[in-house]
């Protein structure tokens, strides 16, 4: 049997903010935008060179997901983006404004380095010990 996530669901204010947040400050690739109607879309992103889960950027349409913007963990990590060069794409997100609230770290596990997307949800940007040259 063969399993895998096929996609992880972030609930965001407005597409279009959302879009330019993950593609220009975070590099992630725009995968789909399908326009579904009543103002509805499908809209995929991906971190550059990922082969595995994508984000589908769900707008909220009621009061109920829209609390949940920015705290769908209740504060904890939510998502975690592994690379495999750490400081390259650590120096390249704070130039493009990415809000660290934790510095970087070294860990047993590897390094680390706590941020917040447009809305607040915490991820965590880390390079692995086995994805370490």
């Amino acid at each position: 049997m063969t399993q895998r996530l096929g996609h992880v669901a972030l609930v965001v204010r407005d597409y279009d903010e959302a879009i330019a947040f993950y593609t220009r400050s975070l590099g992630f690739q725009l995968i789909e935008d399908t326009d579904l109607g009543n103002g509805k879309r499908w809209v995929l992103v991906r971190p550059p060179g990922s082969t595995g889960t994508d984000l589908l950027l769900a707008k909220a349409v009621n009061t109920e997901q829209a609390s949940r913007i920015g705290n769908q963990t209740g504060g904890r990590v939510f998502l975690f983006l592994y690379t495999d060069d750490f400081w390259r794409d650590y120096r390249d997100m704070t130039a493009r404004g990415v809000k660290f609230v934790r510095p970087p770290s070294e860990e047993s596990y590897g390094t680390v380095a706590v941020f917040e997307d447009l809305y607040g949800n915490k991820w965590d940007l880390i390079q692995p010990q086995l994805l370490s040259s």
